[in-house]
């Protein structure tokens, strides 16, 4: 996995310094694609996928400063609109379009910029942890010809590369929030709607299909997300925390990275992916109350078997985390989890994904050929992925 940025100088998870205000942005550098480690599938607590492509962070640099100072009106509540799936999909996307695109943000930084979207009257707006980086505060424009309001980077879940901004209620006043859908009902084949300011321009609609399901991605701290919607509907850099629209004008999705092939480059290529809906709507509340988002944690690493079959081996434990105090080993094969069986790695996850730091949960594994139950105490998800400063090494 690889961060996309437009900046020569690598940077951790931050947005790229902005280029001159007149001058085009500068291309990106050519870079070997950085290989996913075969050996590591999963990561206790958020997997994390090995893919063939790289997933790049959809942050992007200035294309230039707009220090407009005038006030504009905000726009008056747009019609309520009756979105018909027979619509031809032109008709379809305009729709979805004027009754979605006024409550799109441009999320501007000191370093970089990004979309958002507006999720209640009182102004908090849903962008990606990785478009506010560091930030305390952010400036955010809902009309594309008016000014830039100041806002205040509520709390930041590195883990689903979420985070929650909010500007004053008057400066919404007019514009009617995004619903949150059901991701869960998403199917390959639905129509979506993408909306943001990819490269700095201006509110830009692109249209797609659900591509795929249940996807993983990387996270900034490099723990895993799961459950991610894939789609073709073109996103690049200056997308990133911009609404994924279904046939109803729902946000499914909040579009956060995209893929590109071995030895390409780091524009779109037909495959972005979107962080689910509903795992907004569970991080949501603690993030509008700018307190920190919990995740349960068991402190291992798995991956497939190596003689085969299902379950997911252990690769190694954390020292000192949850597991490894409650006696796993790498080698075992977990078979089971909170009663969940796991036929893959991508499954332990998965398993405590509703669980909370402190619960327990019992974990079955398979060592020399019986079986075992442990019962860990699941604990909270660090800052990083121990094993990110410690990887081993193979030849």
């Amino acid at each position: 996995m690889s961060l996309w940025t437009d900046d020569p100088t690598p940077r951790a998870y931050t947005p790229p310094p902005p280029p001159p205000a007149d001058d085009p942005p500068p291309a990106p550098p050519a870079r070997e694609p950085r290989a996913p480690r075969p050996w590591l599938a999963a990561v206790g607590g958020g997997v994390v996928s090995a893919v063939v492509v790289s997933a790049v962070l959809l942050g992007t640099g200035l294309a230039g400063n707009d220090n407009t100072t005038a006030t504009t009106a905000a726009p008056s509540n747009p019609a309520p609109v009756n979105i018909s799936a027979s619509d031809a999909k032109g008709d379809l996307v305009r729709t979805i379009y004027a009754a979605a695109s006024p409550s799109v943000a441009s999320v501007r930084t000191g370093q970089g910029s990004g979309t958002g979207f507006l999720v209640d009257s009182n102004g908090t707006i849903v962008t990606n942890a990785h478009v506010v980086g560091q930030a305390g505060n952010v400036q955010v424009r809902f009309n594309d010809k008016g000014a830039y309001h100041d806002a205040k980077v509520l709390s930041v879940d590195a883990s689903t590369d979420l985070a929650a901004v909010k500007v004053d209620a008057s400066d919404v006043q007019g514009i009617r929030p995004l619903e949150l859908a059901d991701s869960d009902k998403a199917q390959v084949g639905d129509s979506v709607v993408a909306i943001g300011y990819p490269l700095g321009l201006d509110r830009t609609a692109t249209a797609g299909i659900v591509s795929g399901l249940e996807r993983q991605i990387q996270s900034p701290n490099g723990f895993s997300i799961d459950k991610v919607i894939q789609t073709d509907a073109a996103v690049n850099p200056g997308n990133s925390g911009g609404p994924l629209l279904n046939d109803k004008g729902q946000v499914i999705g909040v579009n956060s990275q995209i893929a590109t092939a071995a030895g390409g480059g780091e524009g779109n290529v037909g495959i972005a992916f979107s962080i689910p809906s509903n795992t907004v709507k569970q991080v949501l509340p603690a993030l509008e109350s700018g307190t920190q988002v919990k995740h349960a944690y068991l402190g291992l690493q798995t991956t497939t078997p190596q003689g085969g079959g299902s379950g997911a081996e252990i690769a190694q434990v954390t020292p000192n985390g949850p597991a490894d105090r409650a006696g796993l080993q790498p080698g075992d094969v977990v078979v089971k989890v909170a009663g969940k069986p796991i036929s893959s790695p991508d499954d332990v996850a998965n398993a405590i994904a509703a669980d909370k730091p402190g619960d327990k949960a019992d974990v079955t594994v398979e060592r020399n050929g019986s079986q075992h139950t442990v019962s860990v105490t699941l604990g909270q998800r660090p800052e990083q992925v121990p094993s990110q400063l410690q990887q081993p090494t193979f030849p």
